[in-house]
């Protein structure tokens, strides 16, 4: 599907987003709100473009790319999936410049941008396991019921979904060395019927939270957290607010700062600073990946378990605490 935005007069971005698509409440839609922020303070024109397959991928960087109305000033390919494409189009045409967000491409003429998913992850794990270790009242009806078990869904299994995992691991036996996490991956982004069946089974066999990275397929967590009574932790964006249906349920989510990526490549693109052949890695102490509490369920954690979070949080920044970014074992 495509969308534009066009004055001939203005900067002419190009978005190509991750297969998912927009309206996944997350991923996608988090790199909309950085080009719609950037259209508002700098008058640039975009347009956007949602591939179905990898081939449109590869096929919607080279048309772009190739097109002369518009001329796009800038390319932004969104998601890991684009990395592999964009490294044959980025050299077959040199002058046309891009971003990639999730995947690094060695080319002047592409700004890459990376974050520290494992470093957010293992907030959201610390907090997981901060809470499944206590009986605690949440007071939405449900409880956490000092069951020691967590749970974690991710799409596609790859190195950078195993990030989360390995952070999301980490942070709860930081929390407490007993807990049990539960991992499984779903080989999909948007298989929300799938995330729902396993994350089912996870609250079925204990688990009372379940941390997903699962892009839109993450619904489906929330779905079966409110059919379990349980708890959930979503992903990329604040999924308590673009998903107050299931606000109830959403303890967090591990934010990652996508919109500023694309906002940051578009200003740079306008004040003729493009930054090609750089990587930009965005972590905790760069804002760029964070824990957020859900909008319903901030004032029920307890402040005890809040402080320490900040603390991991900030040892973590001054380097005292490493998070690994595979899963050990």
């Amino acid at each position: 599907m495509e969308t534009e935005q066009v004055d001939e007069d203005a900067t002419q971005v190009g978005m190509i987003y991750a297969l998912a698509g927009l309206d996944d409440r997350s991923f996608n839609d988090a790199a909309n709100r950085g080009i719609q922020r950037a259209r508002l303070d700098y008058g640039i024109s975009f347009s956007n473009h949602e591939p179905e397959t990898r081939d449109d991928i590869a096929m919607l960087q080279k048309r772009l790319a190739d097109s002369r109305l518009p001329n796009y000033d800038l390319l932004c390919c969104i998601g890991f999936v684009q990395e592999e494409s964009l490294s044959d189009i980025a050299s077959e045409y040199p002058e046309q410049r891009f971003m990639i967000v999730d995947g690094v491409v060695d080319a002047e003429n592409v700004t890459s941008y990376v974050f520290s998913e494992h470093e957010g992850s293992f907030q959201a794990g610390h907090l997981a396991g901060e809470l499944t270790s206590r009986e605690i009242d949440l007071g939405t009806g449900a409880t956490v019921p000092d069951q020691r078990t967590v749970g974690f869904v991710g799409g596609v299994e790859n190195p950078l979904i195993e990030r989360f995992e390995a952070g999301y691991r980490a942070g709860t036996n930081y929390a407490d060395s007993d807990v049990t996490v539960r991992s499984s991956y779903l080989g999909s982004f948007s298989d929300i019927e799938g995330a729902y069946d396993t994350a089912k089974t996870m609250y079925d066999e204990g688990a009372d939270i379940v941390y997903h990275a699962a892009g839109s397929a993450g619904l489906g967590v929330f779905q079966a957290a409110q059919a379990s009574n349980r708890y959930a932790i979503g992903v990329d964006a604040d999924q308590s607010r673009s998903n107050p249906q299931y606000a109830d349920v959403i303890l967090a989510s591990m934010v990652k700062r996508v919109d500023n990526a694309v906002y940051s490549a578009t200003s740079d693109i306008v004040e003729t600073d493009f930054q090609g052949g750089s990587v930009v890695s965005l972590g905790l102490e760069a804002n760029g990946v964070d824990l957020v509490y859900g909008i319903s369920l901030e004032p029920a954690v307890p402040d005890e378990v809040a402080a320490a979070l900040q603390q991991s949080r900030d040892d973590i920044v001054a380097g005292e605490i490493t998070v690994p970014t595979e899963v050990e074992g």
